[in-house]
């Protein structure tokens, strides 16, 4: 187990640490996602470092169908394979298998489908996903789990809510039965179960009330940011969080933009991931604490001033909002790379400011003005 350590409070917001065999995680925590064991945009884990990421996210249904997760663990597992020392989550594939297969049965063993990269057939399970995170030795494990769209029909959200946790168990048997293997890559793996129920209050509490049950090393809260508004996202989190255990971390699982952090810090949650700081950062769109800024705007062309003045990030240390256009424009590589370095360091930057406000007991009056910063472009 674990170590999770609330070093203060401020309403429902938390300030804690975590301690994991890969080292303490500070909360809250953006998880920088690396899809496929690397940040998209040239980032290397070396540049993780220098610009303060805490956590990498990687994802097993992508490791399991490219290179291979029994490879990675003939290599050493994947802290090895790309070179980070730091703690490492992988998300289960259960989204994946949900989001990406054109064609899937579901079944109470598990899913059916063909991968998408190459058409064969896959079957993923509550099993299969735990063995494949295990061969990859991530610090934390995600149960797996269906990620049901919304709205969706009541009746079904319920048999599906049902079935997971039926395979939350099973997740939890089969991790104990690995970490007690010779061989396991990562004999302290700790595993995260996944709060479902779409826009069903009462379903969400049930649930969560459930597998609070389990003794898990940490919840988290899914199926969010896929369909419903930011409104529907922050009720469900004001009913769901509290019957959550209060001594174990909560994870909004691909929330999401500042904002939706700012508020899910409010309500409890610890843990953060989402794809938006690289794929904008991609696209020539940086964050700023005043808001977003597109890099290809004509009136960054002869601006001398950094992405945003005061920020330490490697792009603003060294480089202009005209030369950065000008890379954009020309499609240099080194022009997405920056941009991806700039928000993935603001991210990381904003959760030390939420931190410090959290300690301070400020933090309503930190979120309030950062919102209102944040609009102000």
């Amino acid at each position: 187990m674990a170590k999770y350590t609330i070093l203060n409070r401020d309403g429902m917001a938390k300030r804690a640490s975590f301690e994991t065999v890969h080292g303490t995680i500070q909360t809250p925590v953006f998880m920088n996602v690396g899809t496929v064991g690397a940040i998209k945009g040239a980032v290397s884990t070396d540049d993780l470092r220098e610009i303060g990421t805490q956590v990498e996210l990687s994802n097993t249904y992508h490791l399991h169908v490219r290179t291979g997760d029994e490879t990675i663990k003939e290599l050493g597992g994947l802290h090895k394979f790309m070179n980070w020392d730091r703690p490492i989550l992988t998300d289960s594939g259960g989204f994946q298998v949900f989001s990406l297969a054109k064609l899937r049965k579901i079944k109470e063993e598990g899913v059916s489908f063909n991968s998408h990269i190459d058409g064969r057939k896959i079957f993923m399970g509550p099993e299969e996903s735990i063995r494949i995170q295990s061969n990859l030795g991530s610090t934390i494990a995600m149960a797996f789990d269906e990620c049901v769209e919304n709205p969706a029909p009541r009746e079904y959200v319920e048999k599906s809510v049902d079935r997971t946790t039926r395979w939350l168990v099973r997740c939890k048997n089969e991790m104990d039965r690995l970490n007690a293997l010779p061989d396991t890559v990562n004999r302290e793996q700790l595993l995260f179960g996944i709060n479902q129920g779409g826009t069903y209050d009462d379903i969400r509490i049930r649930h969560a009330k459930e597998i609070a049950e389990l003794n898990l090393d940490g919840y988290a809260v899914g199926g969010l940011a896929v369909g419903e508004s930011h409104e529907e996202m922050y009720r469900i989190l004001d009913s769901v969080v509290p019957y959550l255990p209060v001594d174990k971390p909560v994870y909004l699982m691909g929330v999401g933009t500042p904002a939706n952090i700012l508020e899910g810090v409010d309500r409890g949650v610890d843990f953060f991931d989402c794809v938006y700081p690289t794929r904008n950062g991609r696209h020539g769109h940086v964050y700023t604490h005043k808001g977003k800024l597109n890099m290809f705007n004509a009136k960054f062309e002869k601006d001398l001033l950094p992405i945003e003045p005061g920020c330490g990030c490697p792009a603003c240390r060294s480089y202009s909002r005209a030369y950065i256009r000008h890379l954009l424009k020309a499609g240099e590589m080194l022009g997405m790379r920056l941009c991806v370095l700039h928000n993935l360091y603001y991210y990381n930057h904003l959760m030390e400011e939420i931190r410090q406000a959290i300690e301070e007991n400020r933090y309503s009056e930190f979120k309030k003005n950062a919102l209102e910063e944040m609009a102000s472009i």
